[in-house]
């Protein structure tokens, strides 16, 4: 209980401090370049993402950081639990912004971050919104920012991942740029295994090889997205079978 009270008093306590950070970052926009601004705007939503983490007492690397390649890309994630995008912002030096569900805009001040992260609001009841974020990432990706998706579209909690929604081939093949595969295992364990409360685990993520715009138009987007799946289907079942040894040793 106690790491529970802790994470979300940070969590939220940790705004109003963001909040005169980000009026301070947004004076300066005018006289930086997307790349640049993107990095500033960053710095905040990491140490606040980090600040979660550790307050967790979760343990959490990552490998592969060397394929994040140079310019905007589309990071495809499996969606495990309600810490991968805490988990993810403290961990991938690259800034990016990300689909989130419309409800996140009822939160004090986190809003307002992701409106200068480029985040995209999603409402999951209309089909038109759901159409609009399609457009409103391919275009933000076409400005030179970096997004992620979870084409799950859901939490798996820790079960077998669900089938990937074809909208994320689309936003790669729409607005030419990469897709940086991405799997997350643990973070699950640090609240949806314990009845929502928080607990300290073992989280691992690993950027896979990205696939490139012209591998992506030779295939037929079911294969395409079969693609996608099984390498982080099968990086995330590594993970959990190295997690398992380890446990038993």
């Amino acid at each position: 209980m106690f790491n529970t009270i802790r994470t979300f008093s940070f969590l939220f306590g940790y705004l109003p401090i963001s909040a005169v950070n980000l009026k301070k970052n947004i004076k300066q926009k005018s006289t930086l370049s997307v790349k640049e601004y993107d990095q500033l705007i960053h710095t905040e939503p990491q140490k606040w993402a980090a600040g979660i983490m550790k307050r967790t007492k979760s343990t959490v690397t990552i490998a592969g950081l060397d394929k994040l390649p140079d310019g905007p890309v589309l990071f495809v994630s499996n969606h495990e639990g309600n810490f991968d995008i805490p988990t993810l912002l403290s961990t991938i030096p690259k800034p990016f912004g990300f689909i989130s569900k419309k409800e996140v805009n009822k939160f004090p001040i986190i809003p307002m971050y992701m409106k200068e992260m480029n985040c995209v609001f999603l409402d999951r009841t209309d089909r038109r919104s759901a159409l609009k974020s399609i457009t409103d990432t391919i275009e933000k990706l076409k400005e030179g920012h970096s997004i992620l998706i979870f084409p799950e579209g859901t939490r798996s909690k820790g079960q077998s991942m669900g089938e990937f929604k074809a909208g994320f081939m689309r936003i790669a093949k729409d607005a030419d740029v990469p897709i940086l595969p991405v799997a997350i295992h643990g973070t699950s364990d640090i609240m949806e295994k314990n009845n929502n409360k928080v607990k300290a685990a073992t989280v691992t993520v690993q950027l896979l090889d990205p696939v490139s715009v012209d591998v992506l138009k030779d295939m037929k987007p079911k294969e395409a997205i079969a693609v996608i799946h099984t390498q982080i289907e099968e990086a995330v079942s590594a993970m959990s079978a190295e997690k398992q040894r380890n446990n038993d040793n």
